[in-house]
């Protein structure tokens, strides 16, 4: 079954929002109907993966199930399109990649394997920063309607805490990766190497 449009679901939401109440984007039948679906596909796709072995298995049910997780938060995105809905779609996008990257880190050893997990961390912090500095921007645009000076003024300015949050929560996860990959150093080189990573990101 192929994955609703994310896009598509923002535009509903933003008509959504533009005509001042929310409308159910399916019927009901529908929505059910799709939800045993996804479910099945699930099923299959998860005993496909009893015919691999080890962490290919892992990968695999980890794929599956990040698959399942994003295809229910999209069809509720778009049931009943809401900022809160589509910030579960970007957040279940963000959990399905990390979960699965996660456990393609354990092909890995020493500290390509430590890199490997910062990495993953840190897409899975952009990924949830992202959807929350949109949610509050939806929301902040939504209240801002009325065209009033005073309304404007606090969308923006709640658009920009969202976004200053986000780039904060970002900012920190790249500075792990950095930190973790001068672990594989030692001496002058991991020093300098640290000192260029705080140099970076402005840490002292």
């Amino acid at each position: 079954m192929k994955n609703l449009n994310i896009s598509a679901i923002a535009l509903a939401i933003g008509l959504a929002f533009s005509a001042g109440a929310m409308a159910e984007g399916m019927p009901k039948d529908q929505y059910k109907a799709t939800g045993k679906s996804i479910d099945a596909d699930y099923k299959t796709a998860k005993a496909a993966c009893g015919a691999l072995a080890g962490n290919a298995n892992d990968i695999c049910e980890a794929e599956a199930k990040g698959k399942k997780s994003l295809a229910h938060a999209e069809l509720d995105a778009n049931y009943k399109p809401s900022a809160k809905a589509l910030y579960n779609v970007r957040v279940a996008k963000a959990d399905a990649e990390y979960s699965v990257a996660i456990q393609k880190c354990d092909d890995i050893a020493g500290n390509d394997k430590d890199v490997c997990v910062k990495e993953a961390k840190a897409a899975k912090v952009r990924g949830r920063a992202d959807a929350k500095a949109q949610m509050e921007t939806t929301k902040a645009d939504a209240v801002a309607t009325d065209k009033t000076v005073d309304a404007n003024a606090k969308a923006t300015e709640k658009t920009n805490e969202a976004r200053k949050d986000a780039s904060a929560a970002k900012h920190d996860a790249d500075y792990a990766v950095a930190k973790e990959k001068c672990d594989v150093l030692a001496g002058n080189a991991k020093d300098q190497c640290l000192n260029d990573a705080k140099l970076r990101f402005g840490q002292r």
